[in-house]
């Protein structure tokens, strides 16, 4: 399929399918005409995609663990994934920590 089709099966702009081509995420081959062509597994692969970003883990990891991202919806449970998950997932709660910390500094300020 080109990526206009692509782009209407998954609603994710052309711009953004191109961007997870050029980071390695996403495979295409270019036909006669040079147009992007992508094999049926496209959609699959761009909401596996979509669903690792909504998690809050960047292109680099994502490309380290897309391969045990296939079918069903977790991630195969392999030492890879389950470190950069484990990162991301440490990433958060450090986030959160400080901005439980924060609120606690606004609050003692007199916060509502």
């Amino acid at each position: 399929m080109r990526i206009g089709e692509l782009s209407r099966r998954t609603g994710v702009s052309p711009r953004s399918l191109r961007y997870y081509e050029e980071r390695g995420l996403l495979a295409a081959c270019r036909d006669a005409s040079g147009y992007r062509r992508y094999g049926a597994d496209a959609v699959e692969t761009v909401g596996r995609i979509r669903e690792l970003i909504v998690a809050g883990l960047g292109t680099e990891a994502i490309r380290e663990v897309l391969p045990c991202a296939h079918g069903g919806p977790a991630l195969e449970s392999c030492d890879l994934t389950l470190r950069v998950l484990g990162e991301q997932l440490g990433r958060i709660d450090a986030e959160m920590a400080e901005l439980r910390r924060r609120r606690e500094a606004l609050v003692a300020l007199g916060a509502p």
